[in-house]
């Protein structure tokens, strides 16, 4: 049987990780700059996240959300107090895709609407309802079209003002940071304005969080650093450090209703052990200072070399643009240099997303070669 063909691969198989790294078949050293997509976010086999995986594996792999399982509660205590948002509620899923599923079905449920403001060059996933407002033709179904959504430019306050005005939408749904459009992010202007304008019109604020959030921007929710308070948060990716886990955090405003949400797998035993390690490392290793620490370190060196038009971005979430494309000097970083990094919608970005545990002397080796290459490429 042949696999279904969706993606270019890169031509190598990583068997083994640790840390900020990974190794192939041959032992060859990788360094880690992507973090599989942002998803990476307290290293490869974590000691913490290997042990409490391993621990729960041996006493309950799985039930459903037919019986109590505490650890649910556990990962939503350990949540609200690092996340600084204990006055939400809690859904858990398996995905980003499926975290922005939840939070629409829920605004259209809570105002009785069916229209969606979204932001051009927005990504929030490829099921039916994230897809319909992800900014990407490519990847929108026929079947998806029939979704009612408008979308404007990401910091048009006046453009936004004019859509909520008519009452009509459910929600406005933002990245904080929008990842695979190239790195361009929500001003703090703009944030208080959509709370603002949301309050005043009924409609729902959804912050899409899934890559911007889980502390990559230096805040633990990106968002947090315009000082909002959106009525729906959605998480993913860094979340369960490569398990498969989602969820959304919902403004107490909402009511639940029973059979409203549900999910055979979300919250599951494993993924809420993955998950509550996840959140014992930010704690315990300080990777919130770390991010800002070595975020603000890493832009200021790039920012210093010759031949970058721009980069974009904070903490370890960066975008660096060229005048070229960066797709031969993408392939050049991992087969020569032996460094994993990321592409975008935009051909001539590349997206830096390393583990949020990264340390100086790793931006250092990452600098040393790509300034090698650069100067060839440019």
């Amino acid at each position: 049987m042949n696999l279904f063909n969706v993606y270019p691969l890169m031509p190598i198989e990583p068997v083994k990780g640790q840390g900020c790294y990974v190794y192939d078949q041959s032992g060859t050293e990788y360094l880690d700059f992507y973090g599989g997509h942002a998803v990476i976010s307290i290293g490869h086999a974590h000691p913490h996240y290997v042990k409490k995986i391993s621990e729960q594996v041996s006493q309950l792999g799985f039930y459903s959300n037919s019986v109590i399982n505490s650890l649910q509660q556990e990962l939503a205590d350990k949540l609200g107090e690092i996340s600084n948002c204990n006055d939400y509620q809690l859904f858990l899923c398996n995905s980003g895709a499926e975290a922005n599923e939840n939070a629409l079905k829920l605004a259209s449920f809570h105002t009785g609407r069916k229209k969606i403001l979204a932001m051009k060059r927005g990504f929030h996933g490829r099921t039916s309802g994230a897809v319909a407002i992800t900014d990407n033709p490519k990847i929108i179904a026929p079947y998806n079209a029939n979704h009612q959504v408008t979308r404007i430019e990401l910091n048009d306050i006046d453009a936004m003002q004019k859509e909520l005005a008519s009452k009509e939408y459910a929600a406005i749904i933002i990245e904080g940071i929008q990842g695979i459009a190239g790195i361009y992010e929500a001003s703090d202007t703009f944030l208080q304005a959509v709370e603002k304008t949301c309050q005043e019109t009924g409609t729902l604020f959804v912050s899409d969080s899934i890559q911007c959030g889980y502390a990559r921007s230096g805040d633990f929710f990106s968002h947090q650093k315009s000082n909002v308070k959106p009525d729906i948060i959605s998480m993913a990716k860094g979340m369960g450090n490569g398990f498969p886990i989602g969820g959304i955090l919902i403004s107490p405003k909402i009511e639940a209703h029973y059979g409203m949400l549900g999910t055979t797998f979300g919250g599951n035993h494993l993924a809420c052990a993955a998950a509550i390690a996840v959140l014992d490392v930010i704690k315990e290793e300080n990777i919130l200072e770390n991010v800002q620490t070595i975020g603000t370190y890493f832009k200021t060196q790039l920012e210093k070399i010759e031949g970058i038009k721009e980069v974009r971005g904070r903490g370890l979430m960066l975008a660096v643009e060229l005048e070229k494309p960066i797709k031969e000097l993408r392939s050049t970083l991992v087969n020569e240099a032996h460094i994993f990094t990321g592409s975008a919608g935009d051909p001539h970005v590349l997206r830096l997303l390393p583990p949020l545990n990264i340390k100086k002397e790793h931006v250092d080796l990452f600098l040393k070669h790509f300034v090698q290459y650069i100067e060839d490429y440019i």
